[in-house]
């Protein structure tokens, strides 16, 4: 297991105290933002939810709200999804190299469900934190994965420390409404980046993003990527230090959609965001973060989430740059 992590400013914080003023101040955020309703289940979460979690690394929960109640983890799984595909193609050799031919490690700048820029660049997705990119690791999955089911529902189990359940309304909802990711799915395939059938491929993004979490167990999941790759409950080595790395950057310039530059200004620290609402980040060395409110800005981000990242971000001086 690494070694534990330097004393620093929060070890000297009552952090329990300091949450409950950044809620008070990022609350009313969310007055902003509008809960999402193009998957039906989704539309009928509560607005006034709103629950912020820091688990530091010797498992000790700081947290304020809502923090278990559960919510899909929608894109955020893309995180998860990666971290397995990484785990199975490792860092160098034509099976990586496969990977990154197929999908960038650029941020986008475009919506992450945009058809636009994939027609433009051949049906390459800029990066795995946008739908296209997500759909391209999946693809990778069914092919390295004897069942990607249970290895991506086991990957999350794990780093959470407890079984993780799947939404079966919002698994039954989104593979009914999930339309431009068909479109996106059909165009890489047209450009022959995509190699099984649309409907496999679709339906493992879809059980992904179905998957449920709490913002305590969110807080708790991102440790390992905080840890270089070592999931700090167990000793686990989940990904070698290079390769955590390398998820907690593209988490940075690509986590957020095209927010992400905004998230690097404003809180500094590699971020990912869903469209229930909730928000991971990682503090290096130190703990995992999750803010979790529903109504979202038109990036498709938490809006009171991103305030509650920021506050905490900027009280703690918590920014790596």
């Amino acid at each position: 297991m690494a070694a534990d992590p330097a004393p620093t400013a929060t070890r000297d914080t009552d952090l329990d105290a300091l949450l409950r003023e950044v809620q008070r101040a990022a609350r009313p955020a969310a007055a902003r933002g509008h809960v999402a309703d193009y998957i039906p289940a989704l539309g009928e979460l509560d607005p006034e939810s709103f629950a912020l979690a820091a688990v530091g690394m010797d498992g000790t929960v700081h947290g304020v709200g809502d923090l278990d109640e559960p919510f899909p983890v929608q894109s955020i799984s893309k995180v998860f999804a990666l971290t397995l595909a990484m785990q199975l193609v490792g860092q160098s050799g034509s099976v990586a190299e496969r990977l990154w031919r197929r999908v960038g490690r650029e941020p986008s700048g475009d919506p992450f469900n945009s058809l636009v820029q994939l027609e433009r660049e051949r049906g390459i997705p800029r990066n795995p934190m946008i739908n296209s990119g997500a759909l391209v690791v999946d693809d990778v999955l069914l092919s390295a994965c004897e069942d990607p089911y249970a290895a991506l529902r086991g990957l999350l189990s794990e780093v959470v420390g407890e079984p993780v359940a799947v939404d079966e309304t919002v698994r039954r909802d989104e593979a009914r409404t999930g339309y431009r990711n068909r479109a996106l799915a059909n165009l890489m395939r047209s450009f022959d980046n995509i190699d099984h059938e649309i409907d496999a491929v679709l339906d493992l993004y879809v059980f992904q993003c179905s998957l449920q979490l709490t913002t305590r167990q969110l807080a708790r999941a991102v440790r390992f990527l905080a840890n270089n790759g070592v999931d700090p409950a167990t000793g686990t080595r989940i990904l070698s230090p290079t390769l955590s790395r390398r998820v907690a950057a593209i988490m940075l310039t690509c986590g957020t959609y095209d927010a992400a530059g905004d998230f690097a200004y404003s809180v500094g620290l590699p971020c990912k965001s869903g469209v229930a609402g909730s928000i991971c980040s990682l503090v290096p060395h130190e703990m995992g973060l999750a803010a979790w409110s529903p109504p979202l800005e038109p990036s498709g981000n938490s809006a009171a989430g991103k305030a509650a990242l920021h506050e905490l971000a900027e009280r703690l001086e918590l920014s790596i740059f």
